[in-house]
């Protein structure tokens, strides 16, 4: 549900254009339903990479070759965000070979995930300057070099830097790129298209998994690291489908909302200091929404509730396999959980993608969001009854449901709340938001195992954090929109006249769609 996808309250000059869009949309008018500004998905460069346009739209095409695009994003997912989990395979011997504790292994995932979401502002610097396709391929040379590095790696400390950093940012680079484009090229079809992107995810945790125990076993952890090192540079050539939308323009042409180029006698009269003060405070409010999240209330909930989420939603995943086998269990049954996990996300993402499509979800999409949260949170104390095979796969078909949904309309969520070209920069502050929880969630997560030598209290723990951050969107969702329905009803009475029919009646003054 939005508010105009976060127009109201905005100081930004140049929306008059975008409301007026965005109300056409929500009475149903479909002339325009094809448009979507795509000023943020690439300046023109040589590269020959120039998504946006000055001053118009883009008609997204909502099939054709964005078809290809999402099987590339698909793709692309599955090589990013599906891979930290994979990591868990390979926890024990890391903390055999550098003699490290629970603690000081999972800083691994932790840093590695954590520059995934916290390299979103340097992401959206790339994509301006660059265009989509070549950050994304970017992306796949950097994690690619950084897994390859990895495996020469004589400490915990270099783990961190190559495994961790190195290859986070190039999941980045990666990742966040090819959801951006993949927004310009559906706008009618994007719940459907955001929920089946979704689904790479699941392809990552269901073969990722399957790879990195076969690796292990036949190579050990280092040749493993080397051979999907490998595997990670493919994701140049998944970028290399996503061509941009528009042909190339004209370098210095300045781009929607831009800030302008001070002139010559204006430059010789600042200082250089001032001079460069101006263009770090106007590229820190381009590239991260700070205006939205100040007056955007939709968009500062929503931020605030998926950064508190973080810091239990993927810990359970790192913890998985180490938990299993610290009970018994043997680490093929133990990696087999993950790809269950997989295998559940991949067979319910794509009904899931058709039903968020349907005209009943309009609006509702964040209600459904949260109440996945809450599922997902609760289903983590199932790990409290035992550490059997069969308890566990009944966990993770749980935990894949909820993950499943939480998957599906995360990113159509935040596209309702913003406008389209404000979705990059709202995903990126998001992103750094989301790293901080990130970065100390799994660490805090070992100090706790190494205090009480009990894995089943991360799970705990993770179950209070993950609820709690359901209820807390739920909730103030409800009563942001009560409130906005309470001053739509008393703007549309006080600009009735006296005279009038009161059965007549008036246009919502605050009209909700999900569309940008």
């Amino acid at each position: 549900m939005t508010q105009r996808n976060g127009i109201r309250g905005s100081s930004d000059p140049g929306l008059h254009s975008e409301t007026s869009k965005a109300f056409d949309l929500a009475n149903g008018l479909d002339h325009d339903e094809g448009q979507v500004a795509a000023a943020d998905c690439g300046q023109g460069s040589e590269s020959g990479d120039p998504v946006a346009i000055t001053g118009g739209a883009v008609t997204a095409p909502d099939g054709g070759w964005g078809w290809a695009v999402l099987v590339a994003t698909i793709l692309v997912l599955a090589m990013t965000l599906g891979f930290p989990a994979c990591v868990g395979i390979f926890y024990t011997d890391l903390q055999n070979e550098f003699h490290a504790s629970n603690s000081e292994t999972s800083w691994v995932p932790s840093i590695m995930t954590s520059a995934l979401h916290a390299g979103g502002p340097f992401c959206s610097v790339l994509v301006g300057k660059l265009g989509c396709r070549p950050t994304v391929m970017l992306g796949g040379v950097l994690s690619g070099v950084g897994m390859v590095a990895s495996s020469f790696t004589n400490s915990i400390a270099e783990l961190y830097i190559t495994a961790g950093v190195i290859t986070g940012l190039g999941f980045c680079f990666s990742f966040q790129p090819a959801v951006t484009i993949l927004g310009h090229y559906f706008v009618r079809r994007r719940a459907f298209a955001n929920a089946m992107s979704s689904t790479g995810t699941a392809l990552g945790l269901c073969t990722l998994p399957f790879l990195g125990n076969y690796l292990h076993s036949e190579f050990g952890w280092r040749g493993s690291f080397l051979i999907l090192g490998a595997v990670l540079l493919n994701s140049c050539v998944c970028g290399a489908v996503m061509r941009p939308l528009q042909p190339k323009k004209h370098r210095g042409q300045l781009l929607m909302d831009r800030t302008p180029v001070p002139s010559e006698k204006q430059a010789k009269r600042e200082s250089r200091l001032r001079t460069a003060w101006r263009f770090l405070v106007a590229s820190v409010k381009e590239h991260m929404a700070f205006d939205q999240f100040l007056n955007n209330r939709h968009y500062r909930v929503f931020a605030i509730g998926i950064t508190f989420m973080m810091l239990g939603f993927v810990v359970p995943l790192v913890y998985l396999v180490p938990y299993a086998t610290a009970h018994g269990m043997e680490p093929s049954r133990a990696a087999l959980l993950l790809s269950i996990l997989g295998i559940v996300n991949i067979v319910v993402r794509p009904p899931f993608a058709i039903m968020f499509n349907m005209q009943w979800f309009k609006g509702r999409h964040v209600y459904v969001f949260a109440s996945a949260l809450l599922f997902n949170g609760l289903s983590n104390c199932i790990c409290c009854i035992g550490a059997s095979f069969l308890v566990l796969v009944a966990y993770v078909v749980m935990y894949g449901l909820s993950m499943s949904v939480v998957g599906s309309l995360m990113f159509t969520v935040l596209m309702d709340i913003v406008e389209m070209r404000r979705f990059p920069s709202a995903l990126g502050l998001l992103a750094v938001m989301e790293s901080i929880t990130l970065l100390i969630g799994p660490p805090l997560a070992g100090i706790l195992v190494d205090n009480t030598q009990q894995y089943f209290y991360v799970f705990i723990a993770c179950s209070a954090v993950v609820a709690s951050s359901g209820l807390f969107l739920m909730l103030s969702f409800l009563w942001l929109d009560k409130k906005e329905r309470k001053a739509s009803q008393q703007g549309q009475l006080s600009a009735q006249p006296e005279a009038e029919n009161p059965a007549a009646d008036a246009s919502p003054v605050c009209a909700y769609s999900d569309r940008p």
